[in-house]
Parts: structure tokens; C-alpha cells; sequence
């Protein structure tokens, strides 16, 4: 059950402690760098071999594990050192993932599976052993999962990274249902184009100027307002919101 303690006004995150898988670039680092503003602990999962050194750019006691988190084996070592690090783990944010552009009719199923297992299955795997961590030490947890407007509409060339993050959408919402009685709280967020490294490399020109006449906003977003969207699902402000997909488009989505 989500317990009540009053709204949290200043939607407080001090003491924390989150791991962010992907933290090292783009959103999942937009996320690490404001949650450490909010006083979290931070514990950044990451293929890149760097990632202690990115961590500790943030905070002096942030830890980051590198690795791959389609292995099953590396995903228990992030749960054990951020447990080490600082005893316990109230946040989980699912933010590493992978796109392949290319045609429904040309996409390989190599392309298809790779896209799978880093979007989703890596995901539900490490939101799996975390909520199991959660239920066992009765911890009011809170798990973010990186969807995408892409889950919710069809763009040319996406068809594997649609179909991912539409099923990371409806396994956010089964998470919540099956955990809401343990007090877990389990949200997406659905980004338009964010403007990380990639989305820079992907989208400026005129592709990205004729998406951006179609959205209200006339603009991309920025990794901030992302990560700050993901700090609320994670506040005392939002404890009566779960199963829920915050589509952040700048409007794209509402015609």
C-alpha cells in the first residue's frame, strides 16, 4: 500500500540512494547530475569503462559499474555494490538504451533482438531484481523506466525501438499493479527528441526543423527537463502517481 505522510512540498529526495542504468551519457547522466543536486547517492550503471570517473564528477561518494545490463551477472554486481556503498536502494531509473534506424522490410533480425534485449528485457530484468530487493526489505520504492513517445506513435524507421518502448510502457503498468501493495511505485516517461550528443547528431537539420513545425512547443527537449520530470516521479510529491506514462513532446502527441 502507499502509505500517506502528507505532500512533501519541497518534493525532497535527500538521503536517497538511485541507481541509473546509462547514467554516464545523455539522459541517464542529465538525471544522475540532478539528483545529485537533490542530495541522492548515486550508483551509475554504464558500458562505458569510465563510468566510476563520470560518477565522481557529481559527488565524491558516487560509484559507478561498468558493464553490459543484459548480463545477468553484472546486474546483481550493480544491486551489491550500490548496497555496499551505501546500505540500502530506494530508486531505480531505467535510462540505457539503443536504436537501429532502419525500414520494417529491411531490419535485421540481429538489429531486432539486440534492440529487444538492451530496451526492454535488460530492463524489466534489472526492475525485476530490484523490486524483489524492494519487497524483501520492505523498502516504499520507486522504479522510473525510460519509454518514448516512439511507444506511442509511429515514426519512419523505428519499427524495433517502437515496439520496444510501447512494451516498456505496458510493463511499467504491470509492475505497478502487481507492486502497488507493497508500496512501490512504478512510472515511464516518454520523450520527444531530447537534445543528449545523439540526439544532436540524429536530428539536427532539416529532418529535426520539419518534426519541430509539427509539435506546439516548436522545440526539442533538453536532458534537464527530462531528468527533472523523472526527480518528481521519485518525490513524495508524486506518491499517489504510479502505472503511469508521462509523455514529455512539448504537445506533439495531443493532435
Amino acid at each position: 500500500m502507499i502509505k500517506y505522510y502528507g505532500v512533501d512540498a519541497e518534493f525532497s529526495l535527500e538521503g536517497k540512494t538511485a541507481i541509473i542504468t546509462g547514467g554516464a551519457a545523455g539522459i541517464g547522466y542529465a538525471t544522475a547530475e540532478f539528483f545529485s543536486k537533490k542530495e541522492v547517492n548515486l550508483c551509475l550503471a554504464d558500458l562505458n569503462p569510465n563510468v566510476n570517473e563520470v560518477a565522481k564528477k557529481l559527488q565524491d561518494n558516487a560509484i559507478g559499474v561498468a558493464g553490459n545490463a543484459t548480463d545477468a551477472e553484472y546486474r546483481k554486481k550493480v544491486l551489491e555494490e550500490a548496497l555496499n556503498a551505501f546500505g540500502r536502494v530506494d530508486i531505480l531509473v531505467n535510462c540505457a538504451g539503443i536504436v537501429a534506424l532502419e525500414s520494417a522490410e529491411s531490419l535485421t533480425e540481429t538489429d531486432w533482438d539486440r534492440t529487444m534485449d538492451v530496451n526492454l528485457k535488460a530492463s524489466f530484468m534489472m526492475a525485476q531484481m530490484i523490486g524483489k530487493y524492494f519487497i524483501d526489505h520492505e523498502v516504499d520504492g520507486c522504479i522510473v523506466n525510460m519509454a518514448s513517445q516512439a511507444g506511442v506513435i509511429a515514426l519512419d524507421k523505428h519499427v524495433a525501438y517502437c515496439a520496444s518502448k510501447g512494451a516498456i510502457i505496458s510493463m511499467t503498468k504491470v509492475l505497478a499493479y502487481e507492486w502497488g501493495k507493497y508500496g512501490i511505485r512504478v512510472n515511464a516517461v516518454s520523450p520527444t527528441v531530447v537534445l543528449t550528443e545523439l540526439g544532436h547528431k540524429a536530428w539536427d537539420g532539416p529532418v529535426g526543423d520539419a518534426f519541430k513545425k509539427e509539435m506546439p512547443s516548436e522545440r526539442f527537449a533538453e536532458p534537464d527537463e527530462i531528468a527533472a520530470a523523472i526527480a518528481f516521479l521519485c518525490s513524495g510529491g508524486a506518491a499517489m502517481i504510479t502505472g503511469h506514462n508521462l509523455i514529455i513532446d512539448g504537445g506533439y502527441t495531443i493532435k
